[in-house]
């Protein structure tokens, strides 16, 4: 990644500062962990949740909700993140799963599933604006915490490119809807394409009813 210099590396170690005001409130927990989840809106793919509990001391330049941030640097950070963090976790639920449980409650389900994966155990949990049930661990939702947290937003950045890799290769395997290019959002060529092909396995029959 291009390094700053000067005014702007200062700029952006005060952005950065700004984005730890919450894990500062909790410092008397050795583990802080952010949570957020890619992929409630589209018509195709699973949900995914991402769990992340990042060192007192890190720092990762960029670092920011993932919807601000370009695919290349999210690709970058994705692999930074991995690396500097104390442990992180994964969560993934099926568009069959979605269908069946609803699409909030399978988001629950795949942060549920991150938190579990984690190798250590949390005493706190930044949420972006949910509380997730059935979880004993004290929990803080965070409206828009992907953009005021550093823990949410790395756990952003590593739901959304875990779900964009995976949506990567369904493209492979059902080209003809253009997955890699919308990741199963309903954008005008998506719709056309389902209107024409009709639905494929990884479709979310209980989101496309409008459509064919």
């Amino acid at each position: 990644m291009r390094e700053l210099k000067g005014e702007k590396l200062e700029a952006e170690l005060e952005r950065l500062e700004r984005m730890r005001e919450y894990e500062r409130q909790y410092d008397s927990c050795a583990f802080i962990c952010g949570i957020d989840e890619a992929g409630r809106g589209p018509l195709a793919g699973p949900v995914a949740a991402g769990a992340v509990i990042l060192p007192k001391d890190c720092e990762i330049l960029y670092l920011n909700d993932s919807k601000k941030l370009s695919e290349k640097k999210r690709e970058q950070l994705f692999e930074e993140i991995k690396e500097k963090a104390v442990a992180y976790g994964i969560g993934i639920v099926s568009p069959e799963r979605i269908d069946e449980i609803n699409i909030l409650q399978a988001t629950y389900e795949a942060m549920r599933q991150a938190v579990g994966s984690l190798a250590v155990t949390p005493q706190v949990l930044l949420n972006d604006a949910v509380t997730i049930p059935e979880i004993s661990i004290p929990q803080v939702p965070i409206i828009k915490g992907d953009a005021k947290s550093v823990s949410i937003a790395a756990a952003s950045i590593l739901a959304k490119v875990t779900r964009d890799h995976m949506m990567i290769e369904y493209d492979r395997r059902y080209p003809e809807y253009g997955f890699a290019r919308h990741k199963g959002y309903g954008t005008a060529a998506h719709i056309q394409a389902l209107k024409e092909y009709g639905p494929c396995p990884i479709h979310r029959r209980s989101f496309i009813g409008n459509f064919v």
